[in-house]
């Protein structure tokens, strides 16, 4: 979440430093609304065109794409003159018209799955970004609603979405989420998160999606999911040796 821009300037070069300390790629996310929220009362952000052109700011001085979530047609108009990749969240994956209006843009769509649909139901998606023009995009799985305030990931949703023919990242973070756990807020299982990203990687994902922050114990939003920064580089170490192994050719 954009806090602050003097936040979103502190953080940028310090995630850009630990992800060539530890030799992976990336692109930058912060989000300027969260929209979904459990209480009326939270911290939402700064606004669409705020902090889309505060995201490419940072964004040329790391030197690093960045991606922000968008939550209605005209917001997809707004962020795309800033942002490389436009995300569509979990809850609003089935809208047409959000949809339409991101793949129309001509930016990557990343599309969050609903923790409602089976991992089968996004070729509906895929279908639906490429009747609108969209050919570069790619799926975000983050768990399966499990009863109450509870999530699952389900490792085998990885090769069938992209036996449906998508790509696949794995939000590793959200994936421990407790949704509405704490009552007014949601709760997670932030330690458990990189172990989820290890075996997201295993299962031959095509990227992973983390959130982090400096002080998660503070943050005004998904802090309870999220991995501390200073603990960041390491779990990206990993995942890294992961995904060299499991792409090397079978002997």
């Amino acid at each position: 979440m954009i806090e602050s821009p003097a936040f979103l300037h502190e953080v940028g070069p310090r995630v850009r430093a630990i992800a060539d300390s530890a030799g992976v790629d990336f692109v930058f996310k912060a989000s300027y609304d969260k929209a979904n929220r459990s209480s009326g009362k939270s911290f939402r952000g700064v606004g669409c065109e705020e902090g889309c052109r505060l995201l490419a700011e940072v964004g040329a001085a790391i030197g690093a794409p960045v991606t922000t979530d968008i939550h209605t047609a005209e917001e997809a108009s707004i962020a795309a003159e800033f942002v490389d990749v436009l995300q569509i969240p979990a809850f609003l994956c089935r809208q047409t018209d959000l949809i339409e209006a991101a793949a129309k843009t001509g930016r990557v769509v990343n599309v969050k799955k609903g923790q409602f649909l089976a991992p089968w139901d996004v070729r509906n998606i895929a279908d639906k970004l490429e009747a609108f023009g969209c050919r570069n995009y790619f799926i975000t799985e983050r768990g399966t609603t499990f009863g109450y305030n509870n999530l699952v990931a389900d490792m085998r949703a990885i090769p069938w979405m992209q036996e449906a023919g998508v790509r696949v990242v794995f939000d590793a973070t959200h994936s421990v989420q407790r949704p509405g756990g704490e009552g007014a807020s949601s709760g997670g299982d932030g330690r458990l998160a990189p172990v989820l990203a290890r075996a997201a990687v295993a299962a031959g994902c095509d990227g992973v999606f983390l959130e982090t922050h400096p002080d998660p114990a503070n943050a005004p939003s998904d802090g309870p999911n999220q991995i501390p920064l200073d603990r960041l580089e390491p779990v990206l170490v990993q995942l890294r040796e992961i995904h060299a192994l499991v792409r090397r050719p079978a002997a």
